[in-house]
């Protein structure tokens, strides 16, 4: 490494490693081998001194404007690419996943970067409304002026699956920076040499672009969360991870003196519905890129589709049989870490001993890779009371259910709880016959696909990658695309306010070129 490690507490620009500190170590993803310097698990004290550090920075930082912060967040993304091979070299050591996929994914990473930066630039974030007075009016109208503002210092957990683009420099740390709103972030443990190396490219843009030190914190810790969610200094929670931690922090978040919104990303199955004309048409299309979704990064996506409904029929079955052929034919891979594997392993043997469940298909797997499965399971186990196969096995397997008229297929989508994703496979005439369908699925997601996977997400404007509970604490948000800074933001009203007072982009003169609401109308035009 031609970069140190420390190990230590980044903390309003200083690494701190006071006495006391429980040590942890960064192993390898394939032999289980400890990376030799060891990481300093932070202490209540550095806990609370990160917290307080992002607190006084909080206003110096959200008083910038968005082009200063745009510039900064241009400035992180050209850090994070001029890491070099070295880089590459341990996230992979640290996850096993493959080069490509992490060279992909720092892209990916650096590009929501940069796309925070374009929404900055545009303003449209800032939702700027004006009202002008009305004196003649009875009673009289004053004037009111909104815009949003950052809520204050956010903690961000960073999340196993991907060690950049959802991690220390993922898109809850971009959003919240982009929303004026400094982060604390808790490093995954999964990726500790990862984290550190990302955090002093952030450290590199904070002092290159002449901000407050304690813009951006990160602490080390598996016991550190708790803690971090209640400092009274952080105001929002970010967290992409299992439905128990994301539920816990949600817990802590409400029960503080004052709540504070927590975003969670937790657990999703994923659904797909399979129409009959479009597997008559397109079954072994669909069973080949079906099976290449499932295992795709060893099943470790968020998005992966962790159950099939389909229509019972002579094609489904053919299609269920080649769907098994292509899982048998996928090799094993190697899991982020040993505890994912685990689990994982455990939840397929507790699919094992269902009744009513086969394993109609498994594909090879040898020392600590894991199989990908198929599972095949009656319609009752569905219609169960809380059922089994509802819940997110992580990893790579799904399973199959088949029903046995159109209403059943609509009665299975009104059983399924909140999701990040449901796909419908279908032509335009399974459409027409299953309207009822694209209805409740509306209500039961956040994002509804037609044709495709759900493996793989977009970084854009549009994007929605949220869902009702469970698969997150917050339906209303999206943590992927532009949209996510809407849940670091805050609406506030300035009522006859003194022109010279009022935010930059509120003032008459619409320096910025804002489109702005004004009485009712959009407009870029400066005011009288």
């Amino acid at each position: 490494m031609t970069t140190t490690i420390h190990g230590k507490q980044f903390i309003a620009g200083t690494r701190v490693a006071e006495g006391g500190h429980t040590e942890l170590y960064s192993i390898d993803a394939v032999s289980g081998e400890a990376y030799e310097q060891p990481f300093y698990e932070a202490t209540p004290q550095d806990v609370t001194a990160a917290a307080r550090a992002a607190a006084d920075a909080f206003h110096p930082f959200r008083a910038m404007t968005p082009e200063k912060r745009a510039e900064f967040l241009d400035t992180v993304a050209d850090e994070i690419d001029a890491l070099g091979d070295d880089f590459i070299a341990e996230v992979k050591r640290e996850t096993a996943l493959p080069e490509g996929r992490l060279t992909g994914e720092r892209s990916r990473t650096t590009n929501q970067l940069r796309l925070f930066a374009k929404l900055l630039r545009r303003g449209d974030f800032l939702g700027a409304r004006i009202d002008r007075a009305d004196p003649e009016r009875q009673p009289p109208k004053p004037d009111l002026r909104q815009m949003k503002l950052g809520l204050g210092p956010v903690a961000v957990f960073g999340a196993s699956n991907f060690p950049l683009a959802f991690s220390v420099a993922g898109g809850d740390t971009a959003s919240a920076l982009a929303a004026g709103c400094p982060v604390v972030v808790k490093a995954h443990p999964g990726h500790l040499v990862t984290s550190e190396l990302v955090a002093n490219a952030i450290v590199r843009a904070v002092e290159n672009s002449g901000l407050p030190n304690g813009v951006f914190n990160m602490i080390y810790g598996d016991r550190v969360g708790a803690q971090l969610v209640q400092e009274p200094a952080i105001k929002a929670v970010g967290f992409t991870g299992s439905q128990r931690g994301g539920r816990a922090l949600f817990d802590l978040a409400n029960a503080r003196p004052e709540p504070i919104p927590v975003f969670a990303e937790m657990s999703s199955i994923n659904p797909m519905f399979l129409l009959d004309t479009a597997i008559e048409k397109r079954g072994d299309d669909i069973a080949k890129g079906l099976a290449g979704s499932v295992t795709m990064g060893c099943g470790q996506f968020c998005t992966g589709p962790g159950l099939i409904i389909v229509q019972r029929s002579p094609e489904t079955t053919r299609f269920i049989e080649t769907l098994g052929e292509h899982i048998r034919e996928l090799p094993g891979q190697t899991m982020l870490n040993a505890g994912i594997l685990d689990n994982y392993q455990e939840r397929i043997e507790r699919f094992k001993g269902l009744a009513g469940m086969q394993a109609a298909a498994v594909g090879p797997a040898e020392g600590n890779q894991a199989a990908a499965y198929l599972f095949k399971a009656e319609k009752a186990l569905l219609w169960s009371k809380e059922s089994p196969l509802l819940e997110e096995v992580f990893g790579p397997s799904t399973v199959v259910v088949e029903v046995d008229s159109p209403e059943e297929l609509v009665d299975a989508a009104r059983l399924l709880n909140g999701q990040l994703t449901a796909t419908i496979m279908a032509e335009e005439v399974d459409l027409e016959r299953q309207r009822g369908l694209i209805e409740i699925l509306e209500d039961k997601v956040g994002r509804l696909l037609f044709n495709g996977y759900p493996t793989g997400v977009d970084v854009c404007d549009s994007m929605v990658h949220g869902g009702p509970y469970p698969a997150t604490t917050d339906a209303r948000g999206t943590s992927v695309g532009t949209l996510a800074i809407e849940r670091f933001l805050r609406p506030v009203c300035y009522q006859n306010m003194p022109e010279s007072f009022l935010p930059e982009p509120l003032k008459n003169a619409n320096s910025l070129g804002l489109l702005r609401l004004v009485d009712g109308e959009y407009t870029r035009d400066a005011l009288a």
